[in-house]
């Protein structure tokens, strides 16, 4: 029985021109949005030549789908980040605290704003957010599963990572609109997300 290739890592150097890339790419992103975005423009940021663009990234689309891989590896952070307990006095004070750190992400990254709550018409990145709403989704249940005693949850619908999705319906249209997520909007997608919550958690749930 034959046993499967190791998947290598990225050299160093390799890593270090992945990066540079990158990094070119969400400051184009964030400055100028996704559609004005092209591997020669991104060469030109990070003074590479196209074709060692075009090494690591084989059209557009496969560079914004890894700059969404990253941005929701900040969405997990804030999800593994360490929460105390003992403040918790129900669950949508664990709900607002997550939003509230998803929502910093959002204020302080516009490459994260451009790429998921922007209208850019995009399948292969849109499709890419929803496979990482769902882990993240996963990952909220398990948390507040962490923290609070929860009734059972239907196995055919993705409770947390629905709820995640139509807040972040919300914050969208006030990007739309605004360019940025609004204080008032900001609220109003808490309230959705912990209205959508609530259709499956009662108001008081028992502390771990």
């Amino acid at each position: 029985m034959t046993r499967p290739a190791p998947v290598r890592k990225p050299r160093a150097r390799s890593q270090a021109r992945i990066d540079s890339i990158l990094d070119a790419a969400r400051t184009l992103l964030a400055a100028e949005g996704v559609a004005s975005l092209s591997i020669y423009s991104v060469a030109e940021r990070a003074q590479i030549p196209p074709s060692s663009v075009y090494h690591f990234f084989a059209s557009v689309p496969a560079l914004l789908e890894a700059l969404t891989a990253d941005v929701h590896a900040a969405f997990r952070a804030c999800l593994q980040a360490p929460i105390d307990h003992d403040a918790l006095r129900d669950w949508r004070d664990l709900s607002r605290l997550v939003e509230q750190r998803m929502l910093e992400i959002y204020g302080e990254d516009a490459a994260a704003r451009q790429l998921i709550l922007a209208q850019h018409g995009l399948t292969e990145v849109t499709q890419a957010d929803r496979q990482h709403d769902l882990e993240l989704g996963d990952l909220m249940h398990k948390l507040f599963d962490h923290h609070f005693e929860l009734p059972r949850l239907p196995g055919d619908v993705d409770v947390f990572a629905l709820a995640m999705e139509l807040g972040d319906r919300v914050y969208a249209r006030s990007v739309q609109q605004h360019g940025q997520i609004t204080p008032r909007m900001a609220e109003e997608g808490m309230r959705v997300f912990d209205a959508y919550i609530s259709l499956y958690l009662p108001p008081y749930l028992p502390k771990r």
